[in-house]
């Protein structure tokens, strides 16, 4: 069983950064993608970063490109998100999630991912 432990979320002024940590406990995850999800108030979740096992490969949502960057330590067991130039519509739960299915371009959709932290809270005032 994959636990997995999202933190560094908090409340940022627009144009702020934040960076979220991604942990996980149990199983190792060095064979694993990872991605990062966000569920802003009254929305749907959606995705917003991954990056492969290997960490060759990344690939962001069209809303956050340029301006949050996925990368992983794997000797260190952890996932990070470094998020730049924050704005209010960033405002959201930000959930890390480990990949179980890898069907073809399905890297985008929650339900190829299996194991689901808890989120971290990031909120960004005006």
């Amino acid at each position: 069983q994959v636990q997995l432990a999202e933190s560094g979320g908090g409340l940022v002024q627009a144009g702020g950064s934040l960076r979220l940590s991604c942990v996980p406990s149990g199983r190792l995850f060095d064979n694993y993608a990872v991605g990062w999800f966000r569920l802003p108030p009254g929305g749907e979740r959606s995705f917003v970063a991954q990056i492969s096992a290997s960490g060759r490969i990344t690939d962001y949502a069209d809303s956050v490109k340029g301006r949050f960057t996925i990368s992983r330590d794997n000797a260190k067991k952890k996932v990070y998100l470094q998020m730049n130039s924050l704005e209010p519509e960033d405002t959201a739960v930000y959930y890390c999630a480990l990949r179980t299915d890898y069907g073809a371009n399905k890297y985008r959709e929650p339900t190829s991912y299996g194991y689901w932290g808890q989120g971290t809270q990031v909120t960004v005032s005006s």
